[in-house]
């Protein structure tokens, strides 16, 4: 039976970059393009953007959520944009990591048309005076402004004169790439792309070798969990992955190639927080998510995956959840499942499994 889903929990309440990205635009510091193409990689919504006309705007955003809400505002919204140089306009709200940041960068310079200029906004503390040395250092750089704790930065009118040698070396930067040992392949940006992420490997080696049947991983990023599962589990016959970040999604596609032949493998990019279309699981692994852009804690997050987990198990199915030691899960976990037991703690983490309660005799 499918489970009910619910909107998403929503991230950011202020966006101070995304005001900051249309300041040279409301300051008369820019034009808004009247004709062509205009990109906004990694774009996202808000009230700043409804001044404009947006019939020509394409958006690049991978991770779900935030495409959810571009997709619900009207806005065409993909997790990667193909282009042949033909933009007038190139809108960038560049990440955190430097190397994904400098090889957007350089994907944005050459997705511009003759004549189109590159605008980026980043927070202060994320990197702004970084990335406004990078934009200059790659394609020059004609303007800058400073407000809401943010940097705005754009090229002059961009004609092909741009550091292709340095676009080059930043986007081979950015490349996925093999990690430990060349056991999986991973790249920068996503979470824990370089090491098995402590808390992952803690509840990875309480994972008993009886699971079996239908199983699902929650949050999946590039695939250990979901591997360790298949490593450890021969009973397990059909496992999906859910995940909210396409990077990560697109990397557990080959990370677990070597499990398709034995097992019914199914990738989501999918934002776990508004439900799960399917149900019926013998059994879920998670690594919960517990803050968002803002970087603040949010409890709510993994809470939430919690509540989805029950819905989507089995009656008897097991969940299988770790979390920082001091997250409030246990009241959740209480509420949705028979059985709530610790099965290890360490690193600050809790390993926690949660199994549902069974269908009583005579009822439904």
């Amino acid at each position: 039976m499918p489970v009910r889903s619910r909107l998403p929990i929503r991230l950011t309440l202020h966006d101070d970059p995304l005001k900051a990205l249309l300041l040279p635009f409301d300051s008369g510091a820019l034009a808004w393009p009247a004709q062509g193409g205009i990109l906004f990689l990694r774009g996202r919504d808000g009230w700043p953007l409804r001044q404009y006309p947006l019939a020509a705007l394409r958006c690049e955003q991978g991770f779900k959520p935030l495409a959810d809400g571009l997709r619900l505002a009207g806005l065409e919204a993909h997790p990667q944009l193909e282009g042949d140089g033909d933009a007038a306009l190139i809108l960038v709200l560049p990440p955190r990591q430097r190397d994904e940041a400098q090889a957007l960068l350089a994907r944005a310079v050459a997705l511009a048309a003759p004549g189109a200029r590159v605008v980026a906004a980043v927070a202060n503390d994320e990197g702004a005076k970084s990335r406004e040395k990078d934009l200059q250092q790659l394609a020059g750089l004609d303007g800058t402004l400073a407000k809401f704790h943010c940097r705005v930065f754009w090229t002059p009118p961009l004609h092909g004169a741009h550091d292709a040698a340095l676009a080059a070396r930043w986007s081979q930067a950015d490349a996925p790439r093999p990690i430990l040992d060349g056991r999986y392949r991973s790249r920068p940006g996503v979470f824990a792309w370089d090491r098995i992420d402590p808390a992952s490997a803690l509840l990875a080696a309480q994972l008993p070798a009886d699971l079996c049947g239908r199983g699902a991983d929650l949050g999946a990023c590039w695939g250990y969990l979901a591997d360790e599962v298949l490593r450890r589990a021969p009973g397990v016959h059909a496992l999906d992955l859910y995940e909210a970040e396409a990077r990560a999604l697109e990397l557990a596609h080959g990370n677990l190639a070597a499990h398709a032949g034995r097992v019914a493998l199914g990738f989501h990019w999918h934002d776990v927080t508004a439900g799960l279309a399917h149900g019926g699981y013998d059994f879920i692994v998670s690594n919960p998510p517990f803050h968002a852009h803002d970087r603040g804690d949010r409890p709510e997050l993994g809470q939430r995956f919690i509540e989805v987990a029950a819905q989507a198990l089995r009656p008897s199915g097991r969940l299988f959840v770790v979390a920082n030691r001091h997250l409030p899960y246990e009241a959740t976990l209480g509420r949705a499942f028979a059985t709530v037991r610790v099965l290890a703690e360490g690193g600050g983490f809790k390993a926690i499994e949660a199994v549902k309660a069974a269908v009583k005799e005579g009822g439904r």
